[in-house]
C-alpha cells in the first residue's frame, strides 16, 4: 500500500506541532504507529528514506511488491521461508533501496541471530514489534487492502499455474501455453529467446502490433534484453506496458515471457502472473530440449560423418539426410560459424554459447533454406546449404538477422563460406575451405567477419605457413621501418598499399588519398629511400604486396 505525504505527516507530527518531520526510519520509529517497536540492528541506517509501509507475508511474492523506499512489514515465518540465503536477501533489499524491515513477533528472540548479524553489517534497520498494528490507524486500512490485493494475485497466479500445468502435462508446447496465458491474463503474450528473438506470440492482433511497434523491441524486432537487469520487471512504455520474467530451469536461462497490454497499465500482480507462467514454460522448454537432444545427437553424428568423409556413397548419404529434412543431393556449400566467447556470461548460467548460436542460425536459416543441414560440431555450428548465385548474400542476410543491432548480450562469431560442391564425397574438402575462411577472415577483419573462400586470394597460401616467425621476418626485411606500429608507419603503409593497387598510377592514387600531386611525389621518394626502387621493379612490388597482406592477415593494424 502506498502511503501519501499527508498520511506520513499525520504519523510523524506530535500533538501541537505544525511541522512534519522527514520521512525516515528513525522518525517512524518514534511515531505513534511504531511506538512499541524495538530496534534490533542497523542503527546507522535510521536516516534511510521511507516512501511507504508495505506489509508482505508471502515469501514467494516478496520481490514483486517491494519498491525503493519501502519499509517492509512481515513475520518471522515469512522470513524463514525465503528460499535465498539470509545475507543475500538482505543485501538484495538493501541494494533495491528498501528502507528497512519490521518483523511482527511474539518474542524478540524469535528473530534468528543470522538475520540480526547481516542487518547490522549492512547498516540495514531491523525492527521488531509484538503489537498488532492499530486497526483504527490511518495506515491499517490501506495495508488491509494491499494484503487483499496480494491474496487475489496469489489466487489468480495459482489458477493460471494449474491451467498451464494441465496443458503441459497433456503434451502442449510453448505456443499452446502462450495462448492459454493470454486468455487467462487478458494480455498479449510473447515468448523469446534469452537475447530477445521471438519464439511465439499469442493474443489480440492489435495488442501484438502495439508491442512490436513499441520501444520494448529494437529495430530488428528483438525484445531489449541488454539492460543491466536483462530487461526484467515492469516497464511503462509510450502506448503500452509490459511485464517481463525469465524462463529458468536448473539454473539455466532459457528465455523470456512477456505480458503486454495497450488497454491498461500492468501492475505487480501481472508481474506475479508472468513469473508463474514462466515457471510452467520452463517445464515445457526443458521437456522439449530433452526430447530434441536425442535427435540432435543423431543429426550431429551424421553431419560429423559427412564432414569427415564417412557419410557413405552419394545416393546412400542423400537418402539418409532426407530423414532429417536435409537436401544434400543438390549443389551445396559448407558454412562454418565459430563463436568468440567473451567471458561475461550473465547469471543464471545460460545454455552453452554454441548451442544458443546454433538455435539462432537454425531459426534464421529456416526462412531462407528450410532443407539445409545444420548441427553443432564441437565448438562450432556447421551448415550445409544450397548453392546458387545469391549464396554469399543470403549468408550475409542470415548473419545480419542473427546478429541484429548488436544488443541483447549477443556474443560475436566468425563465419566462413566454402566453394560449391555437387557430390557428397567432396563435402570434407569444402568443409576445410570453410574452416580456412573462418581462420583467415578473423585475422583480417576481426570479430563478426563473414568470409568466402573464393575471396581469400593470396591469403589462402599465406595461411598455410605455420611458422609465424618466418612471416614476421619476411615482413620486417621487406618493409623495414614501415613494419613498425607507429602512426607514421601505418600512414605510409596506407600510401604504399594504394600505389600498389593502382599499379603506381600517381594521379589516380593522389585522387583516392586526397593528396596533392606533388605531396604524393614527395612520399614516393621517401618510400623508395626506405624500400628500394619499387616503382621500377615488379618483383619488389610483389614482395611488398605480400608483406602488406601478412600484416593484414595477422591483424597488426587492427591491434594498434
Amino acid at each position: 500500500m502506498a502511503i501519501g505525504r499527508s498520511v506520513l505527516t499525520a504519523i510523524d507530527e506530535q500533538p501541537g506541532s505544525t511541522t512534519a518531520a522527514p520521512h525516515t526510519v528513525g522518525n517512524l520509529l518514534r511515531s505513534r504507529l511504531f511506538a512499541h517497536a524495538t530496534l534490533l540492528a542497523g542503527r546507522t541506517g535510521l536516516d534511510r528514506s521511507v516512501s511507504r509501509v508495505n506489509q508482505i507475508e508471502d515469501p514467494s511474492g516478496m520481490w514483486f511488491w517491494l519498491r525503493p523506499g519501502d519499509l517492509l512489514a512481515t513475520t518471522c515465518e515469512a522470513l524463514e521461508h525465503i528460499t535465498e540465503a539470509t545475507a543475500a536477501f538482505l543485501a538484495r533489499a538493501h541494494a533495491l533501496g528498501v528502507a528497512g524491515i519490521i518483523v511482527q513477533v511474539d518474542d524478540a528472540t524469535a528473530v534468528p541471530e543470522r538475520i540480526r548479524l547481516s542487518a547490522e553489517e549492512l547498516g540495514f534497520p531491523l525492527l521488531t514489534t509484538n503489537e498488532q498494528l492499530d486497526t483504527d490507524h490511518q495506515l491499517t486500512a490501506g495495508l488491509r487492502e494491499r494484503a487483499k490485493m496480494h491474496t487475489r494475485a496469489m489466487f489468480r497466479s495459482e489458477r493460471l499455474r494449474r491451467t498451464l500445468t494441465e496443458i503441459a502435462l497433456a503434451g502442449g508446447g510453448v505456443t499452446d501455453l502462450a495462448s492459454a496465458a493470454s486468455v487467462e491474463c487478458d494480455v498479449a503474450v510473447s515468448v523469446t529467446t534469452v537475447d530477445g528473438r521471438e519464439i511465439t506470440t499469442a493474443g489480440n492482433d492489435a495488442e501484438l502490433r502495439a508491442l512490436r511497434s513499441s520501444t520494448a523491441l529494437d529495430s530488428t524486432g528483438r525484445l531489449r534484453t541488454d539492460s543491466i537487469d536483462g530487461g526484467l520487471g515492469l516497464r511503462s512504455l509510450q502506448d503500452n506496458s509490459i511485464a517481463v520474467c525469465a524462463i529458468t530451469a536448473n539454473g539455466t536461462d532459457h528465455g523470456r515471457v512477456v505480458l503486454s497490454s495497450s488497454r491498461r497499465e500492468l501492475a505487480e500482480s501481472d508481474l506475479h502472473a508472468a513469473d508463474t507462467a514462466a515457471g510452467v514454460f520452463a517445464v515445457a522448454v526443458t521437456r522439449d530440449l530433452a526430447l530434441s537432444a536425442v535427435e540432435e545427437k543423431h543429426r550431429s553424428n551424421f553431419l560429423r560423418d559427412l564432414l569427415l568423409g564417412r557419410g557413405g556413397e552419394h545416393a546412400h548419404a542423400v537418402a539418409h539426410a532426407r530423414r532429417f529434412g536435409w537436401d544434400i543431393g543438390r549443389p551445396v556449400v559448407v558454412v562454418a560459424i565459430e563463436p568468440i566467447p567473451c567471458g561475461n556470461e550473465p547469471m543464471p548460467t545460460r545454455r552453452p554459447l554454441v548451442d544458443r548460436q546454433m538455435s539462432a542460425f537454425s531459426g534464421a536459416l529456416a526462412q531462407r533454406d528450410p532443407h539445409a543441414a545444420i548441427a553443432v560440431l564441437g565448438n562450432e555450428t556447421v551448415i550445409i546449404m544450397g548453392s546458387g548465385p545469391e549464396t554469399v548474400s543470403n549468408v550475409h542476410e542470415i548473419v545480419e538477422r542473427v546478429h541484429g543491432d548488436g544488443g541483447g548480450g549477443r556474443q560475436p562469431f566468425t563465419v566462413g563460406i566454402s566453394r560449391p560442391c555437387t557430390v557428397v564425397e567432396d563435402i570434407p574438402g569444402t568443409y576445410g575451405q570453410a574452416r580456412t575462411a573462418v581462420k583467415v577472415g578473423r585475422r583480417i577483419a576481426g570479430d563478426w567477419a563473414v568470409t568466402a573462400f573464393d575471396e581469400l586470394g593470396v591469403f589462402r597460401l599465406l595461411s598455410l605457413v605455420d611458422n609465424d616467425d618466418e612471416l614476421e621476418s619476411f615482413t620486417r626485411e621487406t618493409l623495414h621501418d614501415l613494419a613498425g606500429h607507429s602512426d607514421e608507419a601505418r600512414d605510409m603503409r596506407k600510401t604504399l598499399e594504394m600505389l600498389l593497387s593502382t599499379n603506381i598510377n600517381i594521379a589516380e592514387t593522389a585522387r583516392a588519398l586526397h593528396f596533392h600531386y606533388n605531396t604524393l611525389r614527395y612520399r614516393i621518394v621517401k618510400l623508395e629511400k626506405i624500400l628500394g626502387p619499387f616503382t621500377d621493379r615488379a618483383d619488389l612490388r610483389l614482395d611488398l604486396s605480400l608483406a602488406l597482406k601478412i600484416i593484414a592477415m595477422r591483424g597488426i593494424d587492427h591491434q594498434m
